[in-house]
């Protein structure tokens, strides 16, 4: 520790011996330094703070009805692309910055050095933005912070304008596109009914449920039928047990005159005869079919006349007039069940005789009403889409959904910004002493004395056999203390210029 003191102590002394060397250095440091920070250009500072209002009262009045745009994604995009390469060419046209480039080099470099000094300062949650930018011509830099303003408020409202106007002519298109494939569909539709008219499902019913409730109706009117044959058969029987003579007369009747049968037996033989070898028209089978005929006749006529003769009053009996009456009405009754039983056998016949061809046409129906339901779905859907984006785009552009509030706007600053000459000062007053210090230093390294005998005898190695002391005379001792006073007043001169340059620097800006 003794040798390092011992050790600093000499180069204080070394240090100290070239003074005057450390002083004029630390001028001439301190003098070009100063004169450097002097000549420094003001630097101007413009700067602009602005709110944006996303949280419009329409937003959730119209929710539901419009497909409000993503405002706050918009205002994030917009602020983060605002230094881009054709915004700045922007502002450099509207400044006529871009006038003093001649070259397309120069241009370059101007747009990229505007790009280097804009700064966009956000505080992200609540959309408030700060735009500055620094010049050494305040009137610039006010018109530059002005111009992005412009580009920053016209850019998002553009934007929005722009994605409502795209949306519409997409939707339209789209329209356009379903408007043909509905007609399309409509058109396949029309005529595949007109061709399979018949095979065509009823409204809620398919093949199978149609040809099972034809097999049940055939087989209910079947049972109808049994029902009334029965009903019949049973008066049938009332009437023959309310005329017992009727069965005796019926066979009487059935059989008739023996003679009169026996002659129509033989004229039929010969009228069979006669059809083997002769036409219809032959005379000889026209007057024997006319023969036959008569003979018929005679015979009803007297089965007629012998049953007249056995009870002439029967048939005038009440009762059996009733059951004649019902029994009409039972054959009615049959008739009509069987040109039922007639027609549900031949509509369930038809169906069974389409059991191939009518689940096709059913498939291919099925398969034409879901492309037209399709197609007609979507149709509606955009229609109604194209509705909303039309007030969407009306709402966006009549209404405030997202209003931009100038808290600072730009104005030409007065002081400028920079630089900070106080502290250049500073730094140049402390490095013109370093600077003084290190010269000396450096000179004493170069032209190295001894300032004491053991300094002498540990560097040469050699005993000191003895030192002559210095003998200051009086006017030697007065041109020290000049020297010194020189020296001091020198100094206190330097830290003097340091404290006048501080105080004009802040009676100039006092900002600073």
């Amino acid at each position: 520790m003794e040798e390092l003191i011992t050790q600093l102590l000499i180069y204080v002394k070394g240090v100290w011996k070239y003074r005057w060397f450390a002083i004029t250095s630390a001028w001439v440091v301190a003098i070009t330094g100063w004169i450097i920070v002097y000549k420094l250009p003001d630097d101007y500072q413009a700067s602009a703070r602005i709110y944006v209002d996303t949280q419009s009262i329409l937003k959730p009045l119209m929710s539901g009805m419009t497909a409000p745009a993503n405002v706050e994604q918009q205002v994030s995009i917009m602020s983060r692309t605002l230094i881009s390469r054709p915004n700045v060419e922007r502002v450099m046209r509207m400044v006529d910055l871009d006038i003093k480039a001649k070259t397309v080099k120069d241009h370059d470099e101007l747009a990229n050095e505007l790009m280097s000094q804009i700064k966009i300062g956000s505080t992200g949650r609540d959309n408030l933005f700060t735009i500055s930018y620094s010049n050494d011509k305040p009137k610039l830099a006010k018109d530059v912070v002005q111009s992005l303003l412009t580009i920053f408020v016209e850019g998002s409202l553009g934007d929005n304008k722009q994605d409502s106007a795209s949306a519409l002519r997409f939707i339209d298109e789209q329209i356009k596109s379903y408007e043909e494939k509905l007609s399309t569909a409509e058109t396949a539709l029309k005529n595949f009914k007109q061709k399979n008219v018949g095979l065509m499902p009823g409204q809620g019913s398919d093949y199978v449920t149609k040809l099972s409730a034809a097999a049940d109706s055939v087989n209910q009117a079947k049972l109808e039928l049994r029902e009334a044959e029965q009903a019949r058969d049973a008066i049938k029987n009332q009437v023959s047990d309310d005329d017992p003579a009727s069965s005796a007369d019926t066979g009487q009747s059935s059989g008739g005159d023996p003679e009169i049968e026996a002659r129509i037996q033989t004229l039929n033989k010969n009228l069979d005869a006669l059809r083997m070898n002769f036409t219809e028209q032959h005379p000889d089978i026209v007057s024997t079919k006319r023969l036959i005929a008569q003979l018929e006749q005679r015979k009803k006529e007297e089965a007629k006349l012998r049953k007249h003769s056995a009870d002439p009053g029967k048939n005038y009996s009440p009762m059996l007039q009733q059951l004649n009456i019902a029994l009409t009405e039972a054959e009615a009754r049959v008739a009509s069940m069987k040109a039922r039983v007639a027609e549900y056998s031949s509509r369930y016949e038809h169906l069974k005789s389409l059991s191939n061809a009518v689940p096709e046409v059913e498939a291919e129906l099925t398969r034409l009403n879901r492309d037209y339901d399709v197609n007609k779905s979507n149709y509606e859907k955009l229609l109604e889409r194209r509705e909303s984006a039309k007030m969407s785009g009306e709402m966006s552009a009549n209404t405030e959904l997202m209003s931009f509030k100038i808290i600072d706007p730009p104005t030409v600053p007065q002081i400028p910004a920079g630089p900070d000459r106080l502290k250049l000062f500073s730094l140049v007053f402390v490095g013109a002493l370093l600077a003084g210090i290190g010269v000396a230093f450096m000179m004493s390294q170069i032209r190295p004395t001894f300032h004491s005998p053991s300094s002498l005898r540990e560097i040469t190695g050699r005993p000191i056999l003895g030192s002559v002391a210095m003998i200051w005379t009086d006017q030697e001792k007065i041109k020290r203390k000049r020297r010194l006073y020189a020296f001091g007043l020198s100094l206190l001169a330097l830290l003097g210029m340091y404290g006048a340059l501080l105080a004009k620097v802040a009676s100039s800006f006092p900002s600073l």
